[in-house]
């Protein structure tokens, strides 16, 4: 197993905070998700899930970075009823949650782990396809993350990212831009007493454009690099293959 590099220290530090700032808000992550996405968020994930390339009858590996309460999990197991998916989250208190999801047939098939996604306790080349949903603006650096990636999966494996696009673009006349900076945060605090959709909301702000996420992509060693916008480009499906 080919070893990453060490993580610089500030990097390791926005890690960990990150992952405390979820799991202080674990128990609301769900409702808050569907409630502030009036549950397109459900559909958006089913779209990640459906764009691994994998035929349904596939029964290789598949990794679920950033995989939270593990929706896209349970999702990619329920379209693959023979894949065993491998569900890696940095924060204890999320996969804990999703734990309680999943079905007593499934269980054998469901790996959840609490990891970094920049060092993986997975074998080099050893996942048929990975997926991140909402999750890649909180790892620091995201190029290291991509190099773990491009580790991890087989030849010919896709990478698929499901991540807002940047909150600089208007959107539905400005209505998305006020929603984001005003109404997602406090409800947010409103529902959980915790800062974190004020930090989902600057990070959104702060995140490179399609293109830009696609070239990184690009740079980063993927081939194939494609995006898709779902509901006028609030979120982008980002697809990439490790060569």
């Amino acid at each position: 197993m080919t070893h990453p590099a060490p993580v610089p220290p500030d990097d390791a530090e926005h890690g960990r905070r990150v992952a405390g700032m979820f799991g202080r808000i674990a128990r609301f992550y769900d409702f808050l998700n569907h409630a502030l996405s009036l549950g397109l968020d459900v559909l958006w994930r089913r779209r990640l899930a459906a764009g691994i390339g994998l035929a349904p009858d596939h029964a290789g590996y598949v990794l679920d970075l950033a995989a939270g309460t593990m929706d896209v999990t349970l999702e990619i197991a329920r379209r693959h009823p023979r894949a065993h998916v491998v569900a890696a989250d940095f924060t204890l208190p999320m996969l804990q949650r999703g734990q309680g999801k999943i079905s007593p047939t499934a269980a054998s098939r469901l790996f959840p782990v609490q990891a970094d996604g920049l060092a993986l306790p997975l074998h080099d080349a050893s996942m048929d396809a990975a997926t991140i949903a909402f999750g890649i603006r909180n790892i620091r650096p995201r190029q290291a993350a991509y190099a773990e990636m491009l580790r991890v999966l087989r030849p010919g494996a896709r990478f698929c990212i499901l991540e807002f696009g940047t909150g600089k673009r208007r959107i539905w006349g400005g209505a998305y831009n006020f929603y984001l900076t005003r109404i997602l945060p406090g409800f947010g605090r409103l529902v959980s007493g915790d800062a974190a959709y004020r930090y989902l909301a600057d990070t959104i702000r702060a995140f490179p454009d399609e293109q830009a996420l696609a070239e990184e992509l690009t740079q980063a060693g993927f081939v194939s690099v494609t995006y898709t916008p779902l509901a006028s480009g609030i979120v982008f499906l980002h697809t990439a293959v490790r060569p």
